[in-house]
């Protein structure tokens, strides 16, 4: 059962406006739908957008943010809870141990870096929690051809692409993730 949603997208203001509206929308259905949103606790770009939609609707909006950023001042100051920790590694195990499923929106290195420990915690079978990909415009692409080729080449088991969970939609995709079952499939195994 999905209590809480971590959510990984980007702080950029620069963004297409799609990546915004779907940030709102994100942020719009998980209050709608009484899951806790937890993300990276800053105001800035499509994380501050995703938080606001849910703090409007009174949905619990839980942020993980680094000493470091509160001091660069992109600290959310409105939210239900804000975690303040030491590091961006603390972050990442504080957003894990808090989240039942985790969601990627378009974002750069950061969110990227959040995606692939995710995924590979995921491999690794530390956790068994369903992950998604918002790919909004294509966003994408490149990364999931990019997985389909490490397949093809013997790093990345077939299963382990597989139980990325990809839509355009974030109401859909969030009912996918809810009846997300993880594969048996280890890490390691041998090429056939």
């Amino acid at each position: 059962m999905i209590r809480s949603v971590c959510v990984y997208c980007g702080s950029s203001a620069r963004a297409a406006q799609s990546y915004f509206d779907a940030a709102c929308l994100t942020g719009q259905i998980l209050a709608e739908r009484g899951h806790t949103l937890v993300y990276g606790g800053a105001h800035v770009g499509l994380m501050g957008a995703l938080a606001d939609s849910a703090l409007a609707l009174r949905g619990r909006v839980v942020g993980v943010i680094p000493q470091s950023l509160v001091d660069k001042e992109v600290a959310h100051n409105g939210l239900t809870e804000q975690h303040v920790v030491e590091s961006m590694h603390v972050r990442k195990a504080l957003m894990n141990e808090l989240s039942d499923a985790f969601l990627a929106l378009p974002g750069g290195f950061g969110t990227l870096d959040e995606l692939f420990e995710t995924l590979t915690w995921a491999q690794l079978k530390f956790h068994t929690k369903p992950v998604g990909l918002l790919n909004i415009d294509g966003y994408y692409d490149g990364l999931l051809a990019f997985a389909r080729r490490a397949v093809n080449d013997g790093f990345i088991h077939p299963d382990h692409v597989d139980m990325i969970l990809v839509g355009t939609d974030p109401g859909e995709l969030l009912d996918r993730m809810a009846g997300f079952v993880a594969p048996e499939t280890g890490k390691w195994w041998r090429r056939s």
